[in-house]
């Protein structure tokens, strides 16, 4: 099977589909749906989100240097959408979808109760890099609701049934198809009884 060759793009899909919470000085907030974020290092905990400097949320976040991802499920689909399609000039987004604003517990910038997941996010610096500058950021606090919790007390993504983004459309997540390293671990053979 022959593969078509296409001019340099980001083909890195499915990618999550998160919304970014924000507040201005003026104690103002907003929601913007972000589809380029990720995990930059683990230690110390670091993640990014990618802005157009002409959205509303961009300037927010780089005047006051705080921002918090939270995690998307398929609730919450409507809503992910709607906060990227609609600007924060003209509309309450939190009023418009009813969500709750809930206390942060590092920034100023309050998290989305619905979601299952609230990262806590510090400006350490912003790269200017084309179409969209990246705000890379110091993860300072993780809230994850207890409801996706299981039995040992490890977080159950399935549980929150999150969405990821590509191109143009949403998808729900599947089902969990291994764990890491599965690949190679041993398979334990069940000794026959004698």
């Amino acid at each position: 099977m022959a593969k078509e060759i296409w001019k340099a793009g980001n083909m890195v899909y499915p990618i999550p589909a998160v919304m970014v919470t924000c507040r201005d000085k003026a104690g103002n907030d907003n929601i913007i749906t972000i589809a380029w974020t990720g995990t930059i290092c683990t230690n110390p905990a670091m993640a990014y989100i990618s802005v157009r400097p002409e959205r509303y949320s961009y300037n927010i976040i780089k005047e006051t240097g705080e921002f918090v991802i939270n995690l998307t499920t398929k609730e919450l689909t409507y809503a992910t959408d709607y906060c990227g399609v609609r600007s924060g000039r003209d509309v309450d987004k939190f009023k418009e979808l009813a969500l709750t604003r809930e206390e942060p517990s590092e920034v100023s910038v309050p998290l989305i109760k619905e979601s299952p997941v609230n990262i806590e996010c510090k400006v350490v610096k912003i790269e200017e890099l084309g179409s969209h500058h990246m705000f890379v950021a110091q993860v300072v606090a993780v809230h994850a609701d207890k409801k996706y919790m299981d039995e040992k007390g490890k977080f159950d993504l399935s549980k929150a049934d999150p969405i990821v983004y590509s191109h143009g459309e949403y998808y729900s997540m599947g089902e969990k198809l291994g764990t890491f390293g599965y690949s190679v671990k041993k398979k334990h053979v069940k000794k026959r009884s004698k």
